[in-house]
């Protein structure tokens, strides 16, 4: 099981429309009997793509990603 962040699934939303499923860049995402369900956490990159396509809300991305721009300091020491 993946030790971080995965997008959350309320089985209660969905209409079972597969947006999800398709759009899934990994593959992780699969259609179950009860609806979409992350069979392959690993596989999943949290790029959220599910979340933008889903049509009820029924997914989603509790966490957002955000890349920062770190200054490093070189000190050259002669």
């Amino acid at each position: 099981m993946a030790k971080w962040a995965l997008p959350e699934i309320d089985l209660s939303l969905c209409d079972r429309c597969g947006r999800c499923v398709e759009r899934c860049p990994t593959g992780a995402v699969e259609m179950t009997p009860s609806g979409p369900v992350i069979v392959r956490p690993d596989d999943c990159t949290y790029c959220t793509e599910c979340e933008a396509v889903c049509p009820q809300g029924a997914i989603k991305c509790g966490y957002e990603i955000v890349w920062s721009r770190t200054s490093q300091t070189r000190t050259d020491r002669q």
